[in-house]
């Protein structure tokens, strides 16, 4: 038999967009695409935060209490959505809304792969 490929236990775990607005997006991803949110994760001193969404069938194992296993437990899911929200742009008039990430600075965010040892 042959060796599994080296990628064998590679997952992929989010995909990362940029939201302007947490109340409409997550209403969106919600109501409209019912997804399901795994939990949301405040950086103060930063001013943002990251919601994590799913599809509830696609789920592994029940959503232990907030706290580290809480975390370990999102972070163990298979294709999920990571939306960041940059904090104070939901009231910010002047603001222009995310670029492509085709103009400086290049980007859209991330594609998030979870691997057994990332060395």
């Amino acid at each position: 038999m042959a060796d599994a490929h080296p990628t064998a236990e590679f997952i992929l775990s989010q995909t990362m967009l940029r939201i302007r607005d947490p109340e409409a997006s997550l209403a969106f991803y919600q109501d409209v695409l019912g997804m399901t949110l795994l939990d949301q994760y405040d950086f103060e001193a930063m001013e943002f935060s990251l919601y994590f969404l799913a599809y509830a069938k696609e789920l592994t194992g029940e959503p232990p209490p907030k706290g580290p296993e809480r975390v370990a437990w999102v972070f163990s899911q298979t294709g999920t959505l990571e939306l960041t929200h940059n904090w104070g742009t939901e009231k910010d008039s002047d603001f222009a809304g995310y670029h492509s990430g085709n103009e400086e600075p290049k980007g859209f965010g991330h594609i998030g792969i979870t691997v057994p040892d990332v060395y």
